[in-house]
């Protein structure tokens, strides 16, 4: 088992020290691997058709050279001495037992070649013939008036095996350097496809907590590599945005709390060193009212801290939210209108915080009356919460403000009240975390807020008409 692990270490990091490390290494490696294969496996191709080809020309001049001396034979015309056609180098007429009845002139008086076997055969050389180079020997067999004969006709392979010889040299030389230009190719190609790539990485590398501002360069055109720059600008530009957001919440935050703890402060130290106790029941007692207010900030500051960091997944508890709005308006002068089976998917906390805080919200800010409203969309398949309260219309360039954090439009009424301008935008995050939406909508007189909350899919009856 030692040994084993051994070897397997061994191995693992001799696999480490030859794998290249870079990107563009390995690419230029598996561009060389895939081509040498390719061109080893072309060069022996290549080099089979060409012996192929060669040699079967070969075979088709001395087969027809064999087949003019057979008609010869075939009709008695075969003398001592046979012609030579062009690509021939032999031709020998042995009978069967063995004797040369006729021949070529340059193997005339020699001995018979004695072979017998495939109708082509290859010799590196006939010496007994007399002839030294290799040969591809023809044998055909046919019938005379004096009984059998085997023709042997013989083709000179010097010049297939010197174009063989060529073509090998010259693949040889030639493979290993187009395997080094495309090594050199893609390694210059790659480089430069991924220089780009190298850039983002340094501007990213450099980037710090303080410095979400810098931007990685956009290289130009609309490959992989442009819509990568982008796509890290666009994260950065979320990182910068949020990164300002949280500065902007805490100085907002250290603001809030700075005034109400100089207030209890000063409270508190008038309180201890006032003599009449009248007095310093009046200030001990507006000293717990501040410390509720720095209480309930508190609160909405880790709310806020909990809706930032997201639940692990969207909650999906079915929640009658007409349900909810009675059990907030237990207490309060409300104009209720409640359809049956509204009930959506979410975190119950969460959604009575929200109607919570719009209820608040209303009542903060209305004259004389708060109309609250539960229904079904049908067309969108969501549940709609409206809250309208008769008090002043809101601008339509405060619409979206009064959902920003600290936001207060009447800063000194909502403070009397002690309002910190949390309200809206936990009930808006919260809207957001269960998949829905809470914005101010038109409407005649006064201020209407509506939160769409997707609905549950599992409510299968339609919903009824509204309660009074």
């Amino acid at each position: 088992m030692a040994e084993r692990r051994r070897a397997r270490r061994l191995l693992s990091w001799l696999r480490s020290r030859l794998t290249p490390g870079s990107v563009r290494a390995r690419a230029t490696l598996a561009a060389c691997t895939v081509v040498a294969v390719a061109l080893a496996v072309a060069s022996l191709a290549m080099l089979s058709l060409l012996r192929a080809d060669l040699r079967g020309k070969l075979e088709a001049s001395a087969r027809g050279q064999a087949d003019v001396v057979a008609k010869l034979a075939m009709g008695g015309r075969l003398g001592k001495v046979v012609p030579l056609g062009d690509g021939t180098d032999f031709v020998q007429v042995v009978n069967g037992k063995g004797q040369v009845v006729a021949a070529s002139q340059n193997v005339v008086g020699r001995p018979a070649l004695g072979v017998s076997g495939p109708p082509v055969m290859e010799f590196g050389g006939l010496k007994p013939l007399g002839i030294l180079s290799s040969q591809q020997v023809t044998n055909v067999v046919v019938e005379t008036p004096d009984g059998p004969v085997v023709i042997h006709s013989g083709a000179s392979l010097r010049a297939a095996d010197d174009a063989e010889s060529s073509t090998a040299l010259t693949l040889l030389v030639g493979c290993p350097l187009l395997l080094l230009t495309v090594a050199l190719v893609t390694w210059r190609v790659t480089g430069r496809a991924l220089r780009p790539v190298e850039a983002i990485r340094s501007e990213v590398a450099a980037i710090g907590e303080q410095e979400l501002h810098r931007r990685v360069p956009i290289p130009r055109g609309d490959d992989e590599i442009t819509r990568l720059a982008r796509t890290m600008n666009g994260m950065l530009d979320r990182l910068d945005l949020a990164g300002r957001r949280q500065r902007q919440f805490i100085a907002d935050a250290s603001h809030e709390l700075r005034s109400p703890i100089a207030v209890l402060r000063t409270q508190l130290e008038v309180a201890v060193g006032h003599p009449d106790p009248t007095v310093r029941a009046e200030l001990v007692e507006g000293a717990l009212q501040d410390a509720e207010r720095l209480q309930a900030l508190a609160a909405d500051l880790l709310f806020l801290a909990r809706l930032d960091a997201g639940p692990p997944q969207r909650p999906t508890d079915p929640i009658d939210v007409a349900e909810l709005v009675r059990a907030a308006a237990r207490g309060r002068e409300l104009t209720l209108a409640l359809a049956q089976e509204a009930v959506a998917p979410g975190h119950r906390l969460w959604l009575a915080r929200l109607v919570t805080n719009l209820l608040d919200n209303a009542e903060r800010h209305a004259r004389s009356s708060v109309r609250v409203a539960v229904r079904t969309d049908t067309a969108t398949d969501e549940v709609v919460l409206t809250v309208h309260n008769d008090g002043e219309a809101l601008a339509p360039a405060d619409r979206e403000r009064i959902f920003e954090r600290f936001t207060r439009l009447d800063d000194a009424r909502s403070r009397d009240a002690g309002g910190a301008g949390l309200g809206l935008p936990i009930a808006r995050d919260i809207a957001h975390h269960h998949g829905g939406t809470l914005t101010v909508v038109d409407s005649p007189s006064g201020a209407t807020f509506e939160a769409r909350l997707p609905r549950d899919p599992q409510t299968a009856q339609e919903p009824a008409g509204p309660e009074g």
